[in-house]
């Protein structure tokens, strides 16, 4: 997908190519730089302005991004986990974590 949020500093609109899945209405992504131990631009700008758009296959989308917590956040690893990435062997790189992102419809 192509997540396109403002810019928490220029105020200019701001696209990142990202991997997903839907989860019901919701679409879940991770706040990784390549594993690097920065966080991603988009993530940053997304927690200062939560709503923006997604362009998908079948059309764009307005959303609201949010972390997910607790009980949630587990749920969404354990999907990502499903799909044959090593995402707790990646994970291991940082030592801030890595945020699950969930995208709801605005």
């Amino acid at each position: 997908m192509r997540l396109t949020t403002m810019g928490r500093r220029s105020g200019k609109e701001r696209t990142a190519i990202l991997g997903y899945y839907e989860d019901g209405p919701n679409l879940v992504t991770m706040a990784m730089n390549g594993w690097a131990e920065a966080e991603p631009a988009w993530w940053l700008n997304l927690q200062a302005q939560p709503d923006a758009t997604v362009k998908l296959p079948d059309g764009s989308r307005t959303i609201r991004g949010r972390a997910a917590q607790a009980d949630e956040r587990e749920r969404l690893w354990a999907r990502w986990r499903e799909m044959g990435d090593d995402v707790d062997g990646y994970a291991t790189r940082r030592t801030s974590g890595t945020a699950v992102v969930v995208l709801e419809p605005r």
